[in-house]
């Protein structure tokens, strides 16, 4: 199966992982996880908590989990969080104990952060993270997606191409890369991905009990 556990005759327990997609605004990593979740049931996206105002289009609790400065301020002190990021004047952040529920169920978990949170989510759990850069097939490309997203001034637009250029130096910092010319095609390199890491030896936390049984040991 898919997800890592085999059939009623023969369990073999897995943990799950935290799956980061990361990439510069506008190259199409947000429409490559809503795809990838429609395909795969066992990853569930990971809800941020941000200081950002809502927008029309979203809903609190599905698409973000949206608080006050002081509030985030709180659960920063607290050590809540996974990883944190101040980004275009507003405060975004993972909270932690759902994540760490999630894998322990052998469920995954999707996040979409940038280079910075990566980061920190790679010294706070590294073992259980796979990290995808999503890059454009061109700056020409990512700019026109931006502008024909119709929802940033010429101003944003010009900031976004200009943090892009920094972004995309962070890919070394990443363990697979997807130039995201089409999206069905990106989706498939992400699930293959997927497939390859959900089967590593060090994620499949009952497979030495499950040879054990195959040996007749016990």
């Amino acid at each position: 199966m898919s997800n890592g556990q085999t059939s009623s005759g023969g369990a073999v327990r897995r943990r799950g992982l935290m799956l980061v997609l990361s990439s510069p605004s506008g190259a199409g990593k947000t429409t490559i996880a809503r795809e990838l979740l429609g395909r795969e049931p066992a990853l569930t996206m990971s809800i941020s908590v941000t200081t950002r105002p809502k927008r029309p289009s979203e809903v609190a609790g599905k698409d973000y989990d949206f608080v006050d400065q002081q509030t985030f301020g709180s659960m920063v002190a607290d050590g809540r969080f996974l990883e944190h990021a101040r980004v275009f004047d507003h405060c975004y952040g993972t909270p932690k104990a759902p994540v760490m529920a999630t894998i322990q169920e052998g469920r995954d978990v999707l996040f979409d952060v940038d280079w910075q949170g990566t980061q920190q989510l790679s010294e706070s759990a590294p073992d259980d993270l796979v990290r995808v850069f999503v890059l454009p097939p061109s700056t020409a490309e990512l700019e026109s997606r931006l502008r024909n997203r119709a929802q940033d001034s010429d101003a944003v637009v010009e900031r976004r191409m200009t943090k892009a250029a920094d972004e995309m130096s962070h890919y070394l910092e990443y363990d697979y890369i997807i130039v995201n010319r089409d999206v069905g095609e990106s989706v498939d390199d992400v699930q293959a991905i997927l497939r390859a890491e959900r089967l590593k030896r060090t994620r499949q936390a009952g497979l030495h009990d499950f040879i054990v049984d195959l040996r007749g040991e016990r």
